[in-house]
């Protein structure tokens, strides 16, 4: 959990900071393992975001609860990197509050997940959705987060044990905000009605994962909890803002050779480059 969350995203540099200008500003959080503007080597010029990495995850949190930030005249943007595998989906862009949390079973309640989901950060509410006719449990649940950040810190870690429980956690996007999320890269219009055709289609059975189901509400064919994580996933909704490729370069960091994730051309305001966020 601690290095997971070390590394943070900065996007909406200004075109001239630089990776001292970056550093200086945020060592004054704590210390920084790595820090670097990602820059596009064919242009030879900044691609507006970047990344720093500290020591400690208290010091990226110091980092955040500072928010908002400025930095050489701009207002800029922080957000937990996210891994690679994840960096290409578009909700990974998404500033959310709230979480869905799969594979619950059937002695956890809302309590739980008020009491586990608490330590990322202040929680409104907390859910296990059940059956409006039947009061069946139907193996799933929200959790309503008062700061986005609580929700990204959640979603990065991914898996979770809850009661005694390995429960699955992914950002919980309306049909409106995937839609939103997709056409930023050129994406949209693959979404069902309800949370964008992410959750179910096979939690209890059917696929084995959380499919592309959850058409109409809290829908969907959960089932009994039969089924594992595999299958078409909740979070799979096209690798990405664009497909082109987006090779950084040799440069500090390792960010090179990546594919042009979510803040690519067209999309997220942060240059004609790619962001994966990737550890």
């Amino acid at each position: 959990m601690e290095n997971q969350l070390c590394k943070l995203f900065i996007g909406g540099l200004n075109v001239h900071t630089t990776d001292g200008g970056l550093r200086k500003h945020f060592e004054q959080y704590g210390q920084l393992t790595d820090c670097v503007v990602v820059q596009n080597q064919q242009l030879q010029r900044s691609r507006c975001f970047g990344f720093v990495t500290y020591a400690t995850a208290d010091e990226a949190e110091a980092a955040m609860s500072a928010r908002p930030h400025a930095l050489d005249g701009n207002n800029v943007e922080l957000k937990r990197a996210v891994a690679r595998e994840d960096a290409g989906k578009p909700e990974a862009l998404a500033k959310v509050k709230k979480i869905f949390i799969g594979g619950l079973k059937e002695d956890v309640e809302d309590e739980h997940l008020n009491e586990y989901f608490s330590q990322f950060g202040t929680i409104e509410k907390a859910e296990v959705i059940s059956d409006n006719q039947t009061g069946k449990k139907r193996g799933f649940g929200f959790v309503y987060f008062e700061d986005y950040d609580s929700a990204d810190k959640a979603v990065v870690l991914k898996f979770h044990h809850v009661n005694g429980h390995k429960v699955e956690v992914k950002k919980a996007l309306t049909k409106q905000e995937m839609q939103a999320a997709g056409t930023r890269g050129g994406r949209g219009g693959r979404f069902q009605n309800g949370y964008g055709g992410g959750y179910g289609g096979g939690y209890g059975g059917s696929d084995g994962g959380y499919g592309v189901g959850y058409s109409g509400g809290y829908g969907g064919s959960y089932g009994d909890q039969m089924g594992g994580y595999g299958g078409n996933g909740y979070s799979d909704f096209g690798g990405g803002y664009s497909e082109q490729s987006s090779n950084y370069g040799p440069m500090k960091g390792n960010y090179s050779g990546r594919s042009s994730a979510p803040y690519t051309r067209g999309g997220g305001g942060y240059g004609r480059g790619g962001y994966d966020g990737a550890y």
